[in-house]
């Protein structure tokens, strides 16, 4: 399904349609019989839109965690300490807390889903490339500024590719769709992870310090050079998408997004946002202090300690789509999400209060990870208008960064004053928060009717007597009555006797 632009009013649909019309009168007979692979109603056309969408974040990931890969590089060759490298961190996630939400609603009101990933992924390409400049011309104040661009584009990047997801595949492999576009993202931090070191050392044979350094991360930007190109594809077969498809989705004026709409998102949404934060805060603050938790409660040597922190992104990368398969096939959105939260609630358990294996527990973790993020953020798709997904996936976002940004912090302040014992179980209590909130989600679905926890039966159901009604309403639009009341010309709907709408949602 194409994307419903926001910035698009009836006008400019009409005026679109008739050029088609004109163009291609035959145009319409192509949308109930697909021709070849390059029809967009065409299974390979999809798949192509679907490899994109994949593609577009790889880059994003790979060189987010490019810092992490080259500490103690960094640290040598630019003379900073670890606070002033931890500011690279810092840097990305502080401007995320506000621009996600702008850049969300940047998206829904004024350029559209195609426009802002090529413009965010156009951040990401300039950032990187300023950061890995001032490593070059040894200037830490260059890498700096760099990271903070960089940061602009990355999280507002993710609601665009999210946007993109749901606009194509809502109502068919959303969760599948999703858990695929995680999984190459993973696959990214896992590459980085293990090239940009021994890239590092092939390069130290012949240059040296920060030079060595700059020409490293020159190097691994070009990861973001296939991502933009991938923004302008996709943007391409979008377009043509819909000028071929001519949908009757398009999204009419006045269905566009402002800040008054803010306020009537439902508390679905925000208690979405609560189980994001809780969890998220307690898996990747862990892993950033994972390695010497390892080392000292295990004494596992650094190699085993950095395979085994590892971890949970590698099974994720694998686990994501095939547990996106089966929830696109199970639906009950939120039995998978409460399942998940548990599941990694006893895998922290397992590593705070026992000497057990601690493969086993980051196991449990790596797969619960994959569950969770296959089954959370489709749920946003199901609980707001489509016009609204750009400004809803830019709140979640920022409110997921707010509490990285600050447990971050209060996780590493806990470790130099108590322990990791207490860690352990200040982020058992983090996910004890993200099960209320799921568990309170769970029963203002039920309350509401809503569509989180229905299976895929049922949700398909709801769908289609949805495009029913919505088709029955439009053409009550074309065929109905013309009325004047009041000296208000309004068009009066004729329903025939067994086709008046019997529900409403």
């Amino acid at each position: 399904m194409p994307d419903a632009l926001a910035d698009q009013d009836r006008l400019v649909a009409n005026m679109e349609q008739d050029e088609e019309d004109r163009a291609a009168p035959d145009d319409a007979a192509s949308v109930t019989t697909p021709v070849g692979c390059c029809h967009p109603a065409g299974t390979g056309y999809r798949m192509v839109v679907l490899a994109l969408v994949c593609l577009t974040s790889f880059g994003s990931y790979f060189c987010y965690d490019n810092p992490s890969a080259l500490e103690s590089e960094i640290k040598n060759d630019m003379d900073v300490s670890t606070g002033q490298y931890m500011l690279l961190y810092s840097l990305y996630s502080w401007p995320n807390v506000v621009v996600c939400f702008f850049g969300g609603f940047f998206i829904d009101r004024i350029i559209g889903v195609r426009w802002g990933a090529i413009l965010f992924g156009g951040l990401l390409l300039i950032g990187h490339y300023i950061f890995a400049l001032g490593a070059f011309v040894n200037r830490f104040w260059v890498m700096q500024m760099g990271r903070f661009i960089f940061g602009l584009g990355g999280e507002n990047l993710a609601v665009a590719v999210n946007a993109y997801a749901v606009n194509w595949f809502k109502g068919s492999a959303l969760n599948l769709v999703m858990g695929l576009s995680l999984s190459v993202s993973r696959v990214g931090s896992v590459l980085n992870m293990n090239t940009m070191k021994p890239l590092y050392n092939q390069l130290a044979k012949t240059y040296s310090g920060y030079t060595c350094l700059g020409l490293t991360l020159f190097i691994g930007g070009t990861t973001l050079i296939l991502s933009q190109f991938c923004t302008f594809q996709l943007a391409w077969l979008d377009k043509r998408a819909k000028r071929i498809l001519k949908p009757a989705t398009v999204v009419a004026a006045g269905e566009k997004i402002s800040f008054r709409d803010i306020k009537d998102f439902p508390w679905s949404l925000y208690l979405i946002c609560a189980i994001c934060v809780g969890y998220y805060t307690a898996i990747f603050p862990f892993i950033s202090l994972g390695l010497v938790f390892y080392e000292s409660k295990y004494g596992l040597s650094p190699q085993r300690a950095m395979l085994l922190n590892s971890l949970v992104y590698t099974i994720s990368a694998v686990g994501s789509p095939i547990l996106g398969f089966l929830i696109d096939r199970t639906g009950r959105n939120i039995i998978w999400t409460i399942s998940a939260i548990s599941i990694t609630i006893v895998a922290h358990g397992i590593l705070g209060f026992t000497f057990v294996n601690p493969f086993v527990a980051v196991s449990m973790m790596g797969v619960a990870y994959s569950m969770l993020a296959s089954s959370l953020w489709p749920m946003v798709a199901l609980v707001v208008k489509e016009h609204q997904l750009g400004t809803a996936y830019g709140i979640m976002q920022a409110v997921q960064n707010l509490g990285l940004a600050v447990f971050a912090i209060v996780a590493g302040t806990i470790v130099d004053k108590a322990g990791y014992l207490v860690l352990e179980v200040f982020f058992i209590g983090l996910l004890c928060v993200s099960l209320l909130s799921a568990a309170m989600l769970y029963l203002y679905d039920s309350k509401v009717n809503g569509l989180l926890n229905l299976s895929v039966l049922q949700q398909k159901a709801r769908f289609d007597e949805e495009k029913r009604l919505a088709a029955l309403r439009e053409d009550n639009l074309v065929n109905g009555q013309t009325v004047v009341t009041e000296g208000k010309t309004t068009i009066e709907p004729v329903y025939p006797d067994n086709e008046a709408p019997r529900i409403s949602f």
